[in-house]
């Protein structure tokens, strides 16, 4: 089993950035935490403050030997249509994932461009967001 997660604008920021809302753990440290309970997954990860690369990854990955993909699209799910015709276009299921419950938010975060084409949505959970991601693709 191999599984990418992909992380967005400013997610990079995670420890440092609005604790209240994402917590005070940085996603390495998460992501080492993830890798010693899922041994038997072979995980990957990619953060970009870039839309294109965030395109472009999904491009790679989508036809790749990857059994599923973990997006964390950030600011982009609200905003980018670019991003949802790249998950329409690739083979590997996406599970939209996000730390905050985006509907209990500002209004333009409620709307978003990659739901409608991902294979499940996840939000609300926190970190443990990504967790129920990868549970999802074992069951």
């Amino acid at each position: 089993m191999k599984i990418i997660i992909i992380n967005g604008p400013n997610l990079n920021l995670l420890g440092k950035r609005e604790p209240e809302i994402y917590g005070s753990a940085t996603f390495e440290d998460f992501f080492t935490e993830l890798q010693f309970k899922y041994k038997e997954v072979q995980l990957e990860y990619f953060q970009t403050n870039i839309e294109g690369e965030i395109i472009n990854k999904l491009h790679d990955c989508g036809f790749a030997d990857y059994n599923g993909i973990i997006l964390n699209a950030g600011a982009y799910t609200h905003t980018s249509i670019g991003i949802g015709d790249a998950i329409k276009g690739i083979k590997t299921p996406v599970v939209e994932v996000h730390i905050s419950n985006t509907f209990a938010r500002e209004e333009f975060r409620h709307i978003s461009y990659i739901s409608p084409v991902a294979k499940g949505v996840i939000l609300g959970f926190g970190l443990q967001s990504y967790d129920l991601a990868i549970q999802s693709y074992l069951s």
